[in-house]
């Protein structure tokens, strides 16, 4: 076990402190809390159970991981100025990562693997509903 270097007084000495993040950083996260959270709340009103929130592997993250019926459907949440921003929002980088996500989430809930399977969008902007992009891209993009 390493010791801790003391200061002259003989107190352990202080632990490095991080960075703060930038104001502009901490917004965009808060914003995409929140448009999560949006995006939740619609899919459970249209009848989804959340099974998953921000499901995060060394491939990428699920935004939500929403089930219905016989349908587990990994919904990747947009937010931006507008809604036609946010459907262009999603890059064909993004996806792969999604998909690989989703590969990892469905061998950690085997359970799930037999249902059907699909990658949807829920697209968010101010002043506007949530639009639910059913189908948005497939795991073969």
């Amino acid at each position: 076990m390493a010791k801790i270097p003391a200061k002259r007084d003989g107190a352990a000495a202080p632990e490095p402190v991080a960075k703060p993040a930038s104001p502009a950083r901490v917004a965009a996260f808060r914003t995409g809390l929140s448009a999560e959270s949006r995006a939740a709340a619609y899919l459970m009103a249209k009848g989804y159970r959340i099974l998953a929130r921000r499901f995060r592997t060394p491939h990428g993250e699920i935004d939500l991981v929403a089930k219905r019926r016989n349908l587990v459907a990994f919904v990747e949440v947009k937010a931006r100025a507008s809604l036609d921003e946010a459907a262009f929002a999603v890059t064909p980088r993004q996806k792969a990562r999604i998909i690989d996500a989703a590969q990892a989430w469905l061998m950690a809930h085997p359970e799930h693997a037999e249902l059907d399977l699909r990658f949807d969008a829920m697209l968010i902007a101010p002043r506007h509903l949530p639009r639910h992009v059913i189908a948005a891209f497939d795991a073969s993009t």
